[in-house]
Protein backbone atom coordinates (compact mmCIF):
# COMPACT_ATOMS: atom_id res chain seq x y z
CA UNK A 1 0.00 0.00 0.00
CA UNK A 2 1.08 3.49 -0.65
CA UNK A 3 0.85 6.38 1.66
CA UNK A 4 0.84 9.83 0.04
CA UNK A 5 1.63 12.84 2.31
CA UNK A 6 1.84 16.60 1.22
CA UNK A 7 5.01 18.65 2.16
CA UNK A 8 5.35 22.01 3.06
CA UNK A 9 6.87 24.88 4.64
CA UNK A 10 7.79 28.50 4.13
CA UNK A 11 10.17 31.12 2.94
CA UNK A 12 13.40 29.69 4.83
CA UNK A 13 12.32 27.45 6.59
CA UNK A 14 14.42 24.67 4.62
CA UNK A 15 11.45 22.29 2.87
CA UNK A 16 14.24 22.14 0.17
CA UNK A 17 16.93 20.12 2.47
CA UNK A 18 13.97 17.84 3.90
CA UNK A 19 12.84 16.98 0.58
CA UNK A 20 16.50 15.77 0.03
CA UNK A 21 16.25 13.87 2.42
CA UNK A 22 13.28 12.11 2.00
CA UNK A 23 14.46 11.26 -1.36
CA UNK A 24 17.54 9.70 0.03
CA UNK A 25 15.47 7.56 2.42
CA UNK A 26 13.60 6.31 -0.31
CA UNK A 27 10.42 8.35 -0.65
CA UNK A 28 9.01 9.39 -4.11
CA UNK A 29 9.20 12.93 -4.16
CA UNK A 30 6.60 15.11 -6.43
CA UNK A 31 8.10 18.26 -6.30
CA UNK A 32 5.42 21.20 -7.25
CA UNK A 33 8.33 23.59 -7.63
CA UNK A 34 10.39 21.25 -9.96
CA UNK A 35 7.02 21.24 -12.04
CA UNK A 36 6.58 24.81 -12.54
CA UNK A 37 10.01 25.19 -13.53
CA UNK A 38 9.51 22.23 -16.54
CA UNK A 39 6.01 23.76 -17.55
CA UNK A 40 8.13 27.41 -17.66
CA UNK A 41 10.62 26.07 -19.75
CA UNK A 42 11.32 28.55 -22.98
CA UNK A 43 8.63 27.21 -25.90
CA UNK A 44 6.67 26.06 -23.44
CA UNK A 45 2.60 27.14 -23.94
CA UNK A 46 2.39 28.61 -20.29
CA UNK A 47 5.58 31.23 -20.81
CA UNK A 48 2.90 32.87 -23.80
CA UNK A 49 0.42 32.96 -21.41
CA UNK A 50 2.27 34.74 -18.38
CA UNK A 51 3.43 36.89 -21.17
CA UNK A 52 -0.28 38.13 -22.57
CA UNK A 53 -1.23 38.74 -18.56
CA UNK A 54 2.11 40.81 -17.05
CA UNK A 55 3.60 42.12 -20.68
CA UNK A 56 6.60 40.69 -22.97
CA UNK A 57 9.13 42.69 -20.88
CA UNK A 58 9.24 39.51 -18.45
CA UNK A 59 10.38 37.23 -20.89
CA UNK A 60 13.96 38.10 -22.42
CA UNK A 61 15.39 37.38 -26.48
CA UNK A 62 16.06 33.73 -25.83
CA UNK A 63 12.48 32.87 -24.49
CA UNK A 64 13.03 32.69 -20.74
CA UNK A 65 10.66 33.44 -18.12
CA UNK A 66 12.43 36.48 -15.83
CA UNK A 67 11.75 34.59 -12.81
CA UNK A 68 13.46 37.42 -10.95
CA UNK A 69 11.07 39.83 -12.06
CA UNK A 70 7.76 38.14 -11.68
CA UNK A 71 8.76 37.10 -8.30
CA UNK A 72 9.06 40.66 -7.36
CA UNK A 73 5.85 41.68 -8.99
CA UNK A 74 3.66 38.69 -7.41
CA UNK A 75 4.99 38.92 -3.58
CA UNK A 76 4.54 42.82 -3.90
CA UNK A 77 1.14 42.48 -5.72
CA UNK A 78 -1.84 40.24 -4.35
CA UNK A 79 -3.29 40.53 -7.42
CA UNK A 80 -0.97 39.74 -9.84
CA UNK A 81 0.12 36.77 -7.05
CA UNK A 82 -3.81 35.26 -7.68
CA UNK A 83 -3.89 35.68 -11.67
CA UNK A 84 0.00 34.16 -12.09
CA UNK A 85 -1.75 31.43 -9.29
CA UNK A 86 -4.80 30.98 -12.13
CA UNK A 87 -2.41 30.27 -15.13
CA UNK A 88 0.14 27.85 -13.15
CA UNK A 89 -1.94 26.16 -10.09
CA UNK A 90 -4.65 23.73 -12.67
CA UNK A 91 -1.87 22.58 -14.65
CA UNK A 92 0.71 21.54 -11.79
CA UNK A 93 -1.70 20.11 -9.92
CA UNK A 94 -2.53 17.68 -13.46
CA UNK A 95 1.09 17.34 -13.42
CA UNK A 96 1.45 16.63 -9.60
CA UNK A 97 -1.49 13.50 -9.80
CA UNK A 98 0.31 12.25 -12.83
CA UNK A 99 2.99 11.63 -11.13
CA UNK A 100 1.69 10.34 -7.91
CA UNK A 101 -0.64 7.74 -10.03
CA UNK A 102 2.76 6.67 -11.72
CA UNK A 103 4.53 6.29 -8.39
CA UNK A 104 1.70 4.63 -7.10
CA UNK A 105 1.85 2.29 -9.63
CA UNK A 106 5.24 1.35 -9.28
CA UNK A 107 4.62 -0.02 -6.06
CA UNK A 108 6.27 2.99 -3.84
CA UNK A 109 5.65 2.81 -0.32
CA UNK A 110 5.75 6.75 0.47
CA UNK A 111 5.11 9.31 -2.25
CA UNK A 112 5.74 12.76 -1.04
CA UNK A 113 3.70 15.82 -2.61
CA UNK A 114 6.23 18.92 -2.06
CA UNK A 115 4.19 22.07 -2.07
CA UNK A 116 5.31 25.01 -1.15
CA UNK A 117 1.04 26.30 -0.91
CA UNK A 118 -0.20 23.23 0.05
CA UNK A 119 -2.09 25.27 3.02
CA UNK A 120 -3.18 28.05 0.88
CA UNK A 121 -4.63 25.63 -1.95
CA UNK A 122 -6.64 23.94 0.53
CA UNK A 123 -7.54 27.34 1.83
CA UNK A 124 -8.99 28.20 -1.16
CA UNK A 125 -11.02 24.99 -1.63
CA UNK A 126 -12.15 25.13 2.08
CA UNK A 127 -13.63 28.92 1.10
CA UNK A 128 -15.19 27.39 -2.17
CA UNK A 129 -16.78 24.53 0.36
CA UNK A 130 -17.40 25.30 3.52
CA UNK A 131 -18.95 21.32 4.17
CA UNK A 132 -14.61 20.47 4.27
CA UNK A 133 -13.25 19.71 7.71
CA UNK A 134 -10.43 21.47 8.88
CA UNK A 135 -7.37 19.43 7.45
CA UNK A 136 -9.36 19.38 4.36
CA UNK A 137 -10.30 15.77 5.45
CA UNK A 138 -7.90 12.95 5.39
CA UNK A 139 -4.80 14.72 3.60
CA UNK A 140 -1.50 13.60 6.03
CA UNK A 141 0.73 16.52 5.86
CA UNK A 142 4.60 17.18 7.01
CA UNK A 143 5.24 20.90 7.31
CA UNK A 144 9.24 22.04 7.75
CA UNK A 145 9.02 24.56 10.10
CA UNK A 146 11.30 27.41 11.50
CA UNK A 147 9.96 30.39 13.64
CA UNK A 148 9.56 33.55 11.20
CA UNK A 149 12.81 34.96 13.00
CA UNK A 150 14.69 32.35 11.98
CA UNK A 151 13.00 32.51 8.71
CA UNK A 152 13.81 36.17 7.98
CA UNK A 153 17.58 35.85 9.48
CA UNK A 154 17.88 33.25 7.04
CA UNK A 155 16.08 35.26 3.82
CA UNK A 156 18.84 38.11 4.39
CA UNK A 157 21.75 36.07 4.89
CA UNK A 158 21.25 33.67 1.98
CA UNK A 159 19.72 36.47 -0.14
CA UNK A 160 20.80 39.41 0.37
CA UNK A 161 17.62 40.67 1.04
CA UNK A 162 16.83 43.66 3.51
CA UNK A 163 14.57 42.80 6.57
CA UNK A 164 11.64 44.84 4.59
CA UNK A 165 12.01 42.76 1.41
CA UNK A 166 12.01 39.61 3.94
CA UNK A 167 9.04 40.69 5.67
CA UNK A 168 7.26 41.25 2.26
CA UNK A 169 8.05 37.89 1.28
CA UNK A 170 6.45 36.51 4.71
CA UNK A 171 3.17 38.38 4.21
CA UNK A 172 2.68 36.60 0.80
CA UNK A 173 2.24 33.44 2.73
CA UNK A 174 0.04 31.93 5.64
CA UNK A 175 2.02 32.87 8.45
CA UNK A 176 4.04 29.98 9.90
CA UNK A 177 2.24 29.31 13.25
CA UNK A 178 -0.66 28.97 11.52
CA UNK A 179 0.64 25.84 8.72
CA UNK A 180 2.04 24.13 11.98
CA UNK A 181 -1.73 24.46 13.15
CA UNK A 182 -2.86 22.91 10.52
CA UNK A 183 0.07 20.14 10.12
CA UNK A 184 -0.53 17.07 10.78
CA UNK A 185 3.45 15.82 11.53
CA UNK A 186 5.99 18.80 12.14
CA UNK A 187 10.20 18.82 11.24
CA UNK A 188 11.45 21.31 13.38
CA UNK A 189 14.32 22.67 11.64
CA UNK A 190 15.32 25.53 13.46
CA UNK A 191 18.19 23.68 14.98
CA UNK A 192 20.77 21.63 13.63
CA UNK A 193 21.09 19.14 10.51
CA UNK A 194 21.74 16.33 12.94
CA UNK A 195 18.72 17.20 14.66
CA UNK A 196 16.59 17.60 11.93
CA UNK A 197 17.37 14.34 9.84
CA UNK A 198 16.87 12.50 12.97
CA UNK A 199 13.20 13.83 12.74
CA UNK A 200 13.29 12.67 9.18
CA UNK A 201 14.28 9.19 9.48
CA UNK A 202 11.81 8.83 12.56
CA UNK A 203 9.08 10.11 10.49
CA UNK A 204 9.78 8.17 7.40
CA UNK A 205 10.30 5.04 9.51
CA UNK A 206 6.40 5.87 10.87
CA UNK A 207 4.92 6.45 7.67
CA UNK A 208 5.95 3.43 5.85
CA UNK A 209 5.11 0.90 8.44
CA UNK A 210 1.62 2.83 8.37
CA UNK A 211 1.89 2.07 4.98
CA UNK A 212 2.56 -1.72 5.09
CA UNK A 213 0.26 -2.06 7.98
CA UNK A 214 -2.80 -1.04 5.70
CA UNK A 215 -4.84 -3.97 4.13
Amino acid sequence: MTRIVGLTGGIGTGKSTVSRMLTALGAAVVDADAIVHELQAPGMPMVAEIARAFGPEFVGPDGALDRARLRELVFRDPEARRRLGEITHPAVGREMLARVEAARAAGTALVVMDNPLLFEGRARRVAANPALAPHDRGEDSILVYAPAETQIARQIARDGVTRELALQRLAAQLPIEAKRALATHVIDNSGGLDATERQVRELYAKLVSAASARP
